[in-house]
């Protein structure tokens, strides 16, 4: 018996791996967060399997169904948004399914700043604009932030920047980033990002309040800040594809 923890990716059923949907299709038990899930993205579970959606149980209880699943010799689907790398409360699920000597295995998905990135129609590392790019998030009512990790920190690298959980935090991402990147840093907001209700909301540190308060987004939303996200650059062409730079692949100089 093993419990497969799968990678939905960002909501749109068609960003759905092969492999995750070939696994979710041989499961008799999938357990998918359905808030963040779309049911669409399980409908691929075999006819009759057990299928439940855990926003409204507890660590607890959606272990209490792994156990139950491993008495049985059942496989289990455990379907989390984006990558379960990132931001999946995976860690503390491995810790007792580890206790309780049960396999498992990852399988990864679409994170939510690729799929927003694609949305955007935008490249997010920008030769000598911003070569970096810093997964993070606020911390709201969820669990504290180590300490060192702060926007401040983070924004004195220039790098662009991908915050969860912060689309009630716009006030105070401005106050500590605006320093750095400038008040007139482009932003951009994207809720619910591969659903059908998709919206993408452009602005700057300065004015996306208040575009986002008039849009009345207060969830489910991923903000993208840097230099990166500006309509136009002059930067220069990258190294890779420069027919001046030969390389292994391209070993010679083309005229």
């Amino acid at each position: 018996m093993t419990v497969y923890f799968i990678g939905a990716g960002p909501g749109d059923p068609e960003l759905l791996t092969l492999k995750a949907a070939r696994v979710i299709g041989a499961c008799p038990v999938c357990l998918y967060a359905g808030s963040l899930v779309p049911a669409e993205v399980v409908a691929c579970a075999p006819q009759g399997s057990l299928v439940m959606d855990t926003a409204p149980m507890t660590l607890d209880e959606t272990h209490g169904v792994m156990l139950d699943a491993h008495a049985k010799g059942q496989d289990v689907a455990r379907v989390h948004s984006g990558d379960p790398s990132l931001y999946g409360a995976i860690a503390e699920q491995i810790r007792r399914l580890k206790a309780d000597g049960i396999d498992y295995q990852i399988i990864p998905g679409v994170p939510a700043y690729a799929a927003a990135a694609a949305a955007l129609g935008t490249e997010l590392t920008v030769p000598e604009v911003a070569q970096s790019i810093i997964l993070t998030r606020m911390s709201m009512k969820s669990t504290g932030m180590p300490e060192g990790e702060t926007l401040e920190n983070f924004a004195r690298t220039g790098a662009t920047l991908a915050i969860h959980l912060g689309i009630r935090a716009l006030r105070e991402i401005e106050r500590q980033l605006a320093p750095f990147y400038g008040a007139d840093c482009p932003l951009a907001v994207i809720y619910r990002v591969g659903w059908p209700d998709q919206l993408i909301i452009r602005g700057t540190l300065t004015d996306i309040r208040e575009k986002v308060r008039a849009a009345k987004i207060t969830r489910t939303a991923l903000i993208l800040v840097g230099p990166a996200l500006a309509d136009s650059h002059g930067f220069p062409d990258s190294a890779l594809y420069d027919a001046a730079r030969p390389h292994v692949l391209r070993p010679r100089v083309k005229a």
